[in-house]
């Protein structure tokens, strides 16, 4: 019996909707379970909220906001409560990584070490940085103008389902931190870390009303939280034609959004880079998190003069990473999220095959673990970037190799994509690194590293990739509303 099987057998609490500081039923009565990607077993019944759940959740988060309970309240008190709500999930890291490993399928060691901690840093950064915001301030002859920045209201959060725990906490301590009220939606695949939320909030005496959580549907859940004339922002991760179906129905009522949405990164390497790094870089840029991750370096660009050794190096690492038990600390790559998602990935390759493209390693199902939903490292090469493989998002562990021969065809494919996202560019020269990344259009890019964050800095994408930008003070520009207020001397 493997670890996976034995942690399914002890009780997972049932999720329920958080709304006004309780944990209620669905008003419907109706559930749905919440599963085991490494099995397809059952974890946990989780309430199935509807439209009738999600309007009492808006209005409970409207009334909260009106009363001035939260939004009132001195910056340096919700600074505390916020801290406090930090210190309680690093209390509970070892309990919340567990969940989060079962069910996302994530290996433990990545959510124990790093989503989980980093969780946590979320909310003490916001928290801090809410109590040093500088506003700013006009002298005039005879009057004087200053900018408050408002808490905007009801904010609705609707998180995906590869990153929950650190998705939900990185939208939502800023958002919260800002004077905002709060709805969360979060991905049907993976409700369970973020209704844990709120008996943390609870626990750190946030006021009830602030937080409330709905799992259920997107078509309905989803749908009333972008639509409400009640919400005043809008902040989704997910993918992109489901953005723009966000964005049509917030265009409603006005409501500004913050979109971030797929990617199909290019991840350069050039013939002086240190190869060494370069393949270490990009295995983890690609196979972390199963590869689940939109930041994913999934287009990998080889210079022509080291495509080959490049490829012979890169090859033999993936042949070292273990698939297996998440709860495994020897794991790298788990399991993916979904039997769906899992028939995806693995049509994809095939569509790769038929395009031309060939097939280094994998490209299968793990055959021993056959009753969850494990593929295979993948690596597809000599592609080009006009293949489908190239061009649409696979969400899994399959990087796709491309050669190219000088920097400007490298900087041509990286920028023949919808998406913008992210990029990354390995070379010793500085100078190429500085002209490479300022002609990539993307949001985010990395040289000779990869997924290094700094808090204070904007998080976003360009083109199908994304609209606006969070982190830092622009985070809070978001979540604030922007108030001139002038003064006869």
């Amino acid at each position: 019996m493997t670890k996976a099987l034995v942690a399914e057998q002890k009780k997972i609490q049932d999720a329920k909707l958080f709304i006004n500081g309780e944990y209620v039923n669905a008003l419907s009565g109706e559930t749905f379970d919440s599963l085991n990607p490494a099995t397809n077993k059952k974890l946990a019944t989780v309430a199935n909220g509807g439209q009738a759940d999600t309007k009492l959740a808006i209005d409970v988060a409207q009334k909260t906001f009106v009363s001035g309970v939260w939004s009132n309240m001195p910056v340096e008190e919700r600074s505390k409560i916020l801290c406090k709500m930090a210190d309680l999930i690093m209390e509970k890291v070892d309990q919340l990584a567990y969940v989060e490993t079962l069910d996302v399928g994530k290996p433990i060691k990545e959510s124990r070490d790093f989503d989980i901690p980093r969780a946590a840093s979320n909310f003490r950064f916001f928290a801090e940085m809410a109590k040093y915001m500088v506003h700013e301030h006009y002298d005039m002859s005879k009057h004087m103008s200053y900018v408050q920045y408002a808490p905007a209201g009801v904010t609705s959060l609707i998180i995906p389902w590869n990153l929950p725990f650190m998705q939900l906490t990185w939208k939502a301590s800023a958002a919260l931190a800002a004077g905002n009220t709060v709805v969360v939606k979060p991905a049907s695949y993976t409700p369970l870390s973020a209704v844990m939320l709120g008996e943390i909030a609870n626990e750190a005496g946030l006021p009830p009303g602030v937080l409330n959580i709905i799992t259920g549907p997107g078509g309905t859940v989803g749908t009333e939280m972008a639509t409400h004339p009640s919400v005043r922002r809008i902040s989704f991760v997910g993918e992109s034609n489901t953005g723009k179906t966000v964005m049509r129905n917030a265009a409603e009522n006005l409501i500004p959004v913050s979109l971030e949405l797929g990617g199909k990164s290019a991840n350069i390497v050039f013939e002086d880079a240190d190869l060494d790094e370069a393949v270490a870089g990009s295995i983890e840029a690609i196979f972390r998190n199963q590869g689940e991750i939109c930041l994913a370096g999934s287009r990998i660009l080889v210079q022509e003069s080291i495509y080959d050794q490049f490829l012979d190096k890169f090859v033999a690492a993936v042949k070292n990473i273990k698939v297996g038990d998440p709860l495994d600390e020897t794991t790298d790559m788990g399991a993916l999220v979904s039997s769906g998602h899992l028939k995806s990935v693995d049509d994809y390759v095939q569509i790769g095959l038929a395009e031309g493209a060939k097939l280094a390693y994998g490209g299968k199902v793990v055959a021993d673990l056959p009753e969850g939903n494990f593929y295979e490292p993948t690596v597809l090469y000599d592609v080009d970037n006009s293949m489908r493989v190239a061009q649409e998002e696979i969400f899994g562990p399959v990087p796709v190799v491309i050669p190219f021969k000088t920097e400007e065809d490298a900087i041509r494919i990286a920028n023949d994509s919808i998406y913008g996202l992210a990029g990354v560019v390995w070379t010793n020269d500085l100078r190429r690194g500085q002209r490479v990344t300022s002609q990539v259009h993307s949001g985010l890019l990395w040289v000779n590293c990869w997924y290094v964050r700094d808090l204070r800095t904007p998080f976003g994408g360009a083109k199908a990739s994304g609209i606006g930008r969070e982190g830092g003070r622009h985070s809070f520009d978001f979540y604030t509303e922007a108030k001139t207020i002038t003064i006869k001397k």
